[in-house]
């Protein structure tokens, strides 16, 4: 892949994002900096963390910011679950965003388990490979003075 734009789970943050914000249109004026920033916040925190993850530059980095991406999403999830519970969304709104959200969710945790499991793959190639290349210097004999 050349960017993170192709990534499906992108994609699908990105949008889910979007149909969160005209979905908190509706809700009281007064949770405007409340309730609706929240979840707008934590809905585009999503595809903004796998982007920035993805520029990172490492592997490692990138799991990290893949790992605050599904926290963002669990954070969104309470915060849609309190507006259910205060009438701010309709229970069949609710359900069809838990279900994207686990659809999110599941993507993110195969994307951070193969960037894991590749983790573990380059470094036990790296281990093998010194294993069977040894650096010079662990070739050099002992000087008298180590022998003692």
């Amino acid at each position: 892949m050349r960017n993170y734009k192709e990534l499906v789970v992108w994609q699908k943050g990105k949008n889910f994002a979007a149909q969160i914000y005209r979905a908190t249109e509706v809700f009281p004026r007064a949770e405007r900096f409340g309730l609706t920033s929240q979840i707008r916040r934590s809905a585009t925190s999503v595809p903004a963390n796998i982007a920035e993850g993805w520029g990172r530059g490492s592997t490692g980095e990138y799991v990290q910011f893949l790992l605050i991406a599904r926290g963002s999403l669990m954070e969104m999830e309470t915060h849609l679950i309190i507006a259910a519970d205060l009438a701010y969304l309709k229970p069949e709104e609710l359900e069809s965003f838990q279900r994207q959200i686990e659809g999110i969710g599941q993507m993110l945790n195969r994307l951070i388990q193969a960037l894991k499991n590749r983790q573990t793959k380059r470094k036990l190639e790296r281990e093998g490979s010194s294993l069977r290349n040894p650096k010079p210097e662990s070739l050099t004999p002992m000087s008298d003075t180590h022998e003692r």
